[in-house]
């Protein structure tokens, strides 16, 4: 199955355009950032947990949007059996016993024919504390050496692993930073949807440095921008089926996946088309502009 019998685009002709497009979408990221700031939810900050009884039967949903009434409030729903719900509060700037006031006179108020009970409340720190995320951190960083080694080893050069891990850290990085711009909560869920990018994008990186390889032994002769335009187009009907293939499955959780799933979806969607863009637009060419930089200089010190 091909998109495109016989393709023959210039990428490395447009890697200019490309270059500038994630210049703005970095800097831009690191100003929402340093200025917005995340939108961290109750796994980074803690907060209360309510376990709350009704006497009806009453579906999650309905406690769901009754809660969306309190505004901004940040919360997460448990169900516990037909009447059973423990609901967990992102931490404020009231103090334990007034969030639950709030929340229960909320309720209350939602659903006046069906009494409620508070079995318990209790205060919950974050499960990511400052430990485990500098552990993770590190974590991060071991396996981005790791990927520059092996890289750097299966296909003898260093500078391949690099701009692997930069496409990675670009894929990923462009990912958070439109997530704080559309303000939306950083998450456990949304970590977990950060790493299936990095894993899909380098995966992606892999596949065109492979055939970039294959490719400088059977055009020996061509010059190293045709070689990778080659590779690129040989690559870019399995990259589309591939990421076409997530793509549409993230989409249908976008639409029909209920609101649970809504921004680890849109994370993904946005993931997957940078992880596509990346390989295609920034690997490949950076890889070129230092070849070609190291070549020109080689030739200065000849004519020298």
């Amino acid at each position: 199955m091909k998109f495109f019998k016989t393709p023959n685009i210039d990428f490395i002709g447009k890697r200019y355009i490309a270059f500038a497009f994630s210049i703005i979408l970095i800097v831009s990221s690191i100003i929402a950032i340093a200025v917005k700031g995340p939108n961290y939810g109750i796994d980074f900050t803690g907060g209360i947990l309510m376990q709350i009884s009704f006497d009806k039967e009453i579906k999650l949903d309905d406690v769901r949007n009754g809660l969306k009434d309190a505004g901004n409030l940040s919360f997460e729903l448990q169900s516990i059996g037909d009447e059973g719900i423990i609901i967990r509060v992102k931490k404020t700037d009231k103090s334990q016993d007034e969030m639950s006031q709030s929340i229960l006179s909320l309720l209350q108020t939602r659903f006046p024919d069906n009494n409620i009970v508070v079995d318990r409340t209790e205060y919950v720190g974050p499960s990511v504390g400052k430990h485990l995320a500098k552990q993770a951190t590190y974590a991060f960083i071991f396996v981005f050496l790791g990927i520059i080694v092996y890289v750097a080893f299966r296909f003898k050069s260093g500078l391949w692993g690099f701009t692997g891990v930069l496409a990675l850290v670009h894929d990923v990085f462009g990912t958070f930073g439109l997530m704080v711009i559309l303000g939306k909560e950083i998450d456990l869920t949304m970590i977990a949807a950060f790493l299936t990018i990095a894993g899909f994008s380098i995966n992606d990186t892999i596949v065109l440095y492979d055939r970039i390889r294959e490719n400088l032994r059977l055009l020996a002769k061509d010059n190293f921008g045709s070689i990778i335009n080659k590779s690129i187009n040989d690559v870019l009907s399995r990259t589309i089926i591939t990421s076409l293939t997530v793509f549409s499955v993230s989409m249908i959780l976008f639409f029909m996946g209920g609101e649970v799933i809504h921004d680890f979806a849109l994370s993904m969607v946005i993931g997957t088309t940078l992880g596509v863009y990346s390989s295609v637009f920034i690997c490949a060419p950076l890889t070129f502009e230092w070849e070609q930089k190291k070549r020109d200089r080689f030739k200065k010190s000849l004519k020298k």
